[in-house]
């Protein structure tokens, strides 16, 4: 079993996996005043409360786009499993030919997604992962990085219209009965809910316009599952898609391959 973390802004998803199953996976949250021992004992829970034992995880591997944490973390992980975490960066065999102005400047969680797609599907593929940020990435018929859109994510929006509104309320994101909403909180549910999923369809058709073919459509992170169901295109959800990927780098890397 390969344990691997994700970290991304908000939360670091932490798992156990092979290539038989995904024996766990848990959420906890980013933040920068935690020490390595709280990260520690945070970790040391997760694997107790999932009966992992110590010896049964062969190696450790991290993927973050928050660089002041990695060190913290890693050293929690080398605490409670004995080995050093590798960390997803330039110089990592990734399969990939990234063709972009700078392959440095690319967030490892969108290398890591689109080596897990590429491993799974034909290309062309769009890749959308939908956390903190939503992204759209491309990866061509030949396996090259094509590049991709940032923008802010589904919370990131609503938490903005909600702070720079007086009027506006806190919402829970329930699934939409329809377009047109009767009241505020349902104009804003449909408002962040459907303009999510026609943001999706939009950029999907103007990629798909611009590389002149149609896509394989892929998506991850936690906010895919209730957006992806409203968009117009078909969408395929995998929720441990970046773990399958830090699962293939790691074997990557270290010359394993238990296929």
């Amino acid at each position: 079993m390969i344990l691997t973390l994700d970290m991304g802004n908000s939360n670091i998803v932490v798992g156990g996996i092979d290539e038989n199953k995904l024996y766990f996976e848990e959420r906890i949250t980013t933040d920068h005043r935690k020490t390595s021992l709280e990260y520690a004992i945070m970790l040391k829970n997760i694997l107790e409360i999932h009966k992992i034992k110590r010896s049964e995880i062969e190696g450790a591997i991290l993927s973050s786009v928050v660089p002041p944490l990695n060190a913290p973390l890693s050293s929690a992980v080398k605490k409670i499993t004995g080995k050093k975490p590798m960390l997803v960066g330039s110089g990592m065999k990734t399969g990939l030919n990234i063709k972009v102005d700078n392959p440095k400047s690319v967030g490892g969680d969108r290398i890591v997604a689109a080596v897990a797609a590429v491993a799974q599907f034909e290309g062309p593929i769009i890749v959308i992962d939908m956390g903190t940020a939503t992204t759209l990435d491309v990866v061509s018929k030949d396996g090259s990085y094509s590049g991709g859109v940032i923008l802010p994510g589904v919370m990131v929006s609503l938490n903005a219209l909600v702070g720079n509104t007086a009027q506006l309320p806190q919402i829970n994101l329930d699934t939409p009965k329809r377009v047109i909403g009767k009241n505020t909180v349902e104009c804003m549910q449909n408002g962040i809910m459907y303009g999510n999923a026609a943001m999706l369809d939009g950029l999907i058709d103007r990629m798909e316009e611009e590389m002149g073919e149609k896509c394989t459509l892929v998506a991850t992170g936690g906010m895919a599952r209730f957006i992806t169901p409203l968009c117009n295109h078909e969408i395929t959800y995998i929720p441990d898609l970046l773990l399958r990927g830090l699962l293939i780098l790691y074997r990557q890397n270290t010359g394993e391959n238990n296929n």
